[in-house]
């Protein structure tokens, strides 16, 4: 983990993406809370402004030199290892008090678990999601813009127009699923270890537009006055109402989109050009190659791509190395395979809402492959050598 970016997170600086990265690094290890422990006391020292101190700092520094004086003229030998750490305390106490006086301490820096569906809002304000419980979301007018129910997010359509685009950002971790209806009424189901960026609510006039890094199912709301635009980094679907899947992982070799009714374009300059655009029929996935920028298109049996919504696993002759990134992904855990051929070999497969042992034995008796579970942090860590 880079120090920079832990200490922008120890500022309260750090983006909702790199809180949750950060907190994920923290819980990894009793060393890494350690060093970011370290790292906070470090940074709050130094932050520290002798001519800045608050009228209750100076108050508790003398009230700590003064007893550090009484205790040293009733004590005729000096605890000078004793005398540091209190000193050390002090000088944590002051700065400590001197941040809160500042406004040095942020929302941020509260612990966000690493499991939790997190929403940011425009003014980077982070708010945890329960899905065992409710809850609304209101502008800084107090203006209702969305209510949570549950594993579902819905914006309201009747708020108030405004000028500007206003976006908030939706994360869910590896483990989980959930489910958003943007301000048009379009349905969005995020797949594990998901972002979206959208706009609270669309502004007549101008095209909708969302930002995806992982993997969606959308059910575009019909509007032929304003086209929605998914952009997913190396490629941008281009639709007026449909329903389509994105796949676009950062640590994934291609970008995919299977289209499952209506029709979408496919584009990756910044601007659209229809003359330039690749269109997809329902029943195709586009796959476009990151490094070497090349799309194709193919039929595909479309319920093999949206079955995750519904909880299920399913490939059909994919390389095992794959489906280890699924499983990570769908059970937020670790998977190490040491047996090179097996990373080649080709399976088909499909497993409904069952548990990750349940699909490591199904492997295990049929293909013979051996594998060891253990869990040193929060996260399970499975290593497969056979």
């Amino acid at each position: 983990m880079e120090t920079k970016k832990i200490i922008k997170y120890i500022k309260g600086i750090a983006s909702g993406e790199e809180a949750i990265e950060v907190q994920r690094w923290i819980n990894a290890s009793q060393e890494n809370a350690q060093k970011f422990n370290l790292l906070k006391a470090e940074h709050i020292a130094s932050t520290f402004d002798e001519t800045s101190r608050s009228a209750n700092a100076n108050k508790s520094y003398n009230n700590y030199r003064a007893r550090i004086d009484k205790s040293s003229r009733n004590q005729k030998r000096t605890l000078w290892s004793k005398t540091l750490k209190y000193a050390a305390m002090v000088a944590v106490i002051l700065s400590a008090a001197y941040l809160y006086n500042k406004g040095g301490f942020k929302a941020n820096e509260v612990p966000i678990p690493k499991d939790a569906i997190v929403l940011e809002l425009d003014n980077g304000a982070i708010k945890i999601i329960n899905e065992a419980s409710s809850a609304k979301f209101v502008d800084a007018k107090g203006n209702t813009i969305g209510t949570q129910k549950g594993s579902k997010l819905e914006y309201n359509n009747n708020s108030p127009e405004s000028e500007k685009l206003v976006y908030n950002t939706l994360r869910v971790p590896y483990g989980k699923r959930f489910d958003i209806v943007l301000s048009d009424n379009t349905l969005v189901t995020l797949n594990a270890g998901t972002s979206l960026k959208y706009p609270v609510k669309f502004i007549k006039g101008q095209k909708r537009e969302v930002f995806i890094n992982g993997e969606a199912l959308f059910n575009v709301a019909k509007d032929e006055a304003h086209p929605f635009v998914v952009n997913a980094k190396d490629i941008n679907v281009r639709v007026l109402g449909t329903v389509f899947n994105v796949s676009s992982y950062p640590e994934d070799l291609n970008a995919k989109t299977v289209l499952v009714e209506g029709s979408v374009s496919l584009y990756q300059e910044e601007n659209y050009q229809p003359d330039k655009a690749v269109l997809l029929k329902p029943g195709q996935m586009a796959s476009l190659n990151k490094s070497e920028q090349s799309m194709s298109v193919k039929e595909v049996d479309v319920s093999l791509y949206t079955a995750w919504t519904n909880g299920t696993i399913s490939f059909k002759h994919e390389p095992f190395k794959n489906i280890i990134k699924q499983l990570e992904r769908h059970y937020d855990v670790v998977i190490h395979c040491n047996n090179k051929e097996l990373n080649q070999t080709f399976y088909t497969a499909s497993f409904n809402n069952v548990s990750l042992e349940y699909i490591l034995q199904t492997f295990k008796n049929i293909y013979d492959i051996k594998y060891t579970i253990e869990k040193p942090t929060n996260k399970k860590i499975i290593t497969i050598n056979q």
